[in-house]
């Protein structure tokens, strides 16, 4: 039996002022964009980005978005955030996440993504669509 591959990216980023609230944590809104930088750094690495997506003619919005926190992330830190790709027999796009400090190896936050397709007339698309399997074909999933 073959074993799937394990596509994952990471990324280093710096928490800015304008991200944290009174106490000088992240304010939990900044979560999601740092996810979405995340999912735009994996699309740009393993070509997969939105704008495949949308030349296919699919759209690929995100319709669940959790995070676990777990410390709290403050302002001039520097963390580092992995994004790895799920597999999954269903026509979706789904991601975990983990934040860390690499100062001290900590887990930070966690967090998980599902997307699913939709076509050009906003129609929920129930099976992977063929560029879809392909990718998952190159990428040995």
């Amino acid at each position: 039996m073959s074993r799937m591959n394990t596509l994952q990216s990471t990324i280093q980023f710096k928490i800015r002022f304008s991200e944290v609230d009174a106490m000088r944590v992240v304010w939990h809104g900044a979560y999601a964009k740092y996810f979405e930088d995340a999912r735009e750094y994996f699309g740009q690495q393993y070509d997969l980005g939105y704008e495949l997506i949308e030349k296919n003619g699919y759209f690929a919005p995100v319709v669940d978005l959790s995070f676990q926190y777990k410390l709290p992330l403050r302002y001039g830190m520097q963390p580092e955030l992995t994004i790895t790709y799920r597999p999954t027999e269903a026509a979706k796009i789904v991601f975990d996440y983990e934040i860390r400090d690499p100062e001290s190896d900590t887990v930070m936050t966690t967090g998980r993504s599902v997307q699913v397709f939709m076509d050009k007339d906003y129609q929920l698309v129930w099976e992977s669509p063929a560029f879809f399997e392909a990718w998952k074909k190159r990428w040995g999933i």
